[in-house]
């Protein structure tokens, strides 16, 4: 199964010990969405928002791969899966089933996830972008 990752999954030496048989395939964007921060966890999430651009990994997990997601996530109760297609392969990701307010993440939560961004060459811009609050 294809699992596009763009928070804290983006950084290759974590998803490889949570997921071991997941390979990296390359780096995508998703369109129409944007990078955000929020919950108690103060997680990253994506949400919705037309002529933005959310970088990304795609990922090729197994069936147990993903169930170990399922547990890390807290899905179904803190992030629900979503399904898009890109370039006519289905790809799951998680989004976050509440949409709470914008929460800056831990100094630890966000070296993993800057770890990530250089691990897969993402453009960092997009990641200081989501860390500046809307009002």
């Amino acid at each position: 199964m294809l699992y596009f990752a763009y928070g804290s999954n983006l950084n290759i030496f974590q998803m490889k010990r949570r997921c071991k048989d997941s390979k990296f395939l390359k780096k995508i964007k998703l369109k129409d969405f944007r990078l955000t921060f929020r919950s108690k966890y103060r997680a990253a999430d994506i949400e919705h928002k037309k002529n933005s651009i959310v970088p990304g990994a795609l990922f090729e997990i197994s069936k147990s791969d993903e169930r170990k997601l399922d547990i890390y996530e807290d899905y179904p109760i803190l992030y629900k899966k979503i399904y898009f297609t890109y370039y006519g392969k289905k790809i799951m990701t998680y989004t976050m089933s509440k949409k709470t307010s914008f929460r800056y993440p831990t100094e630890r939560y966000l070296n993993v996830v800057k770890r990530g961004y250089k691990d897969c060459k993402l453009d960092k811009k997009f990641l200081i972008k989501a860390l500046k609050p809307k009002w």
